[in-house]
């Protein structure tokens, strides 16, 4: 059997077991989606939100990217990111690395690789902000994994900058936010940082007029 065939066939034993288990179990997805949180992570194949945080489907909307970055001129990002704060309302936002990430990887080194070369450019001023850090650490390994987590709370800087977020601190107090990271060798995950919904925590440089966001429509 073909990999292609053989994902459909799990597909229609998974919707059995499914119904099997819980016969409203799809009438329920179907007109409903609340989640409370947003996921912000990486793209690989071995970091599957809904698995590594033992939800269901609904429970978390999700947003991948190449070492789950939030980049603000990522149009793609900030719809995601405008939809889950504005539309569901969800309450927490988690961003979401993992050890041994190969765009992190690929971010400290000079090989070109075309394209994707404009993306690691993002992780590259990570690495800059803490270069001197990062290349006092003498094996790779863990100079892969310490900018994965520098990388990670810088998203969640980036995150407290945008209009969408501060706005909705603003009014309702919400979402926190949170910097994880998954360890690919155990399945557990590292919190590294939490951030309440308080204005005073974004830096007055990137603070917005809180008026004026209330005005602005996007």
């Amino acid at each position: 059997m073909n990999p292609y065939d053989k994902l459909l066939l799990q597909n229609k034993a998974w919707s059995e077991e499914k119904i099997r288990t819980d016969k409203d179990f799809f009438s329920r997805l179907a007109h409903q989606q609340k989640p409370k949180f947003l996921w912000i992570g990486c793209s690989d194949s071995r970091v599957p939100a809904n698995e590594i945080t033992g939800t269901d489907p609904g429970e978390v909307f999700v947003h991948r990217n190449i070492a789950n970055m939030v980049v603000h001129t990522d149009l793609n990002l900030l719809s995601v990111l405008q939809y889950a704060v504005d539309v569901l309302k969800v309450e927490h936002i988690i961003v979401c690395g993992h050890y041994g990430c190969g765009g992190i990887e690929a971010a400290l080194g000079n090989k070109h690789f075309g394209l994707i070369n404009k993306w690691l450019r993002n992780i590259k001023e990570v690495y800059k902000m803490y270069q001197k850090e990062i290349d006092s650490i003498e094996d790779h390994s863990s100079r892969v994994n310490r900018l994965v987590e520098l990388n990670v709370m810088e998203q969640c800087q980036d995150l407290m900058k945008t209009s969408i977020v501060q706005k909705a601190w603003h009014i309702r107090k919400a979402p926190h936010i949170y910097g994880w990271v998954y360890g690919l060798n155990n399945g557990l995950v590292k919190e590294l940082i939490k951030i309440e919904p308080d204005l005073n925590n974004v830096n007055p440089i990137f603070r917005l007029d809180p008026e004026q966001l209330l005005n602005d429509p996007i």
